[in-house]
């Protein structure tokens, strides 16, 4: 005859409820929302930049399992750090961007429902319904900045975000799948970039002939100006011979008469041209 197993007391059946009330188990309680982050679908330029990328808001996606006092946090990862994150249970927990240049991975970006409506307001149609990843570059130098800063990207990435549902205390509620990658417009260094005119296109050499040589004849007028204008400061032109200082110009006359000024003071009969009077003396 065997020993007859011993079943649990009452007392011990009232604990292991009360602790299941008390500390549930997360991955029970968390909620999986069919939907996928993505970029905008606005023709918007810039959606993706050096430091920047645009999602979409996630408008009537985390309504249902959501309270009045929920949080959406934006999680932002690199690529192959995603299966890292571990979603946090309490407010304490949440990662700050710094954590992204350690551990890979960074929460941000908390909204309200009522930041996130399921339609536009009234009047509306000015904003674009987006929502900005790296976007505050002041936000680190604020000090009374929350510690959710939403500071421009250090690399190209790749990248993986998801949108995670909080309640008050911290504790997850439901949660978005991953993004697909999401890689950053890279900028070339300034020693990559080939200056040889040979790469050059036809077209980008002719224009760039046709201003060199307009310079070149702007600058050749402009001396040629400058050197007429200060010519006659440094060699003057020559005054006329009738404005020479202590000269007299006039007109010479091959004439036959005296002057009026010596007519003046001949005796009477002298007069030039006339034969002179006779003489009555012997």
């Amino acid at each position: 005859m065997g020993l007859r197993q011993r079943q649990p007391g009452p007392s011990l059946l009232l604990l292991l409820l009360v602790g299941t009330l008390i500390w549930p188990l997360p991955c029970m309680s968390l909620k999986l929302i069919p939907y996928t982050p993505q970029i905008t679908a606005w023709d918007l330029e810039g959606k993706v930049t050096a430091t920047t990328f645009s999602l979409e808001q996630p408008r009537c996606v985390l309504d249902g399992p959501a309270s009045v006092a929920s949080t959406v946090w934006l999680v932002v990862t690199f690529s192959n750090a995603s299966k890292d994150f571990h979603n946090p249970q309490t407010l304490a927990e949440i990662p700050a961007f710094p954590r992204l240049l350690t551990d890979g991975y960074y929460m941000t970006l908390p909204l309200s429902l009522d930041q996130l409506p399921c339609e536009d307001p009234e009047g509306g149609g000015r904003s674009i319904p987006l929502l900005r990843v790296g976007n505050d570059p002041g936000c680190l130098a604020d000090f009374y900045e929350p510690p959710y800063c939403n500071n421009p990207l250090p690399s190209p990435g790749p990248y993986r975000v998801k949108f995670l549902l909080m309640d008050a205390r911290g504790s997850p509620q439901a949660e978005t799948r991953w993004s697909d990658p999401i890689t950053l417009h890279q900028g070339k260094a300034p020693g990559s970039i080939d200056t040889w005119p040979g790469r050059r296109s036809g077209d980008m050499i002719i224009i760039t002939s046709i201003l060199s040589s307009l310079a070149g004849l702007l600058l050749l007028a402009f001396l040629a100006a400058s050197t007429v204008r200060f010519s006659s400061l440094w060699w003057p032109e020559e005054a006329p011979e009738q404005l020479r200082i202590g000269s007299f110009m006039g007109k010479r006359y091959m004439t036959h008469h005296i002057p009026p000024s010596e007519a003046a003071t001949l005796p009477v009969g002298c007069e030039p041209g006339l034969d002179p009077l006779p003489s009555l003396s012997p």
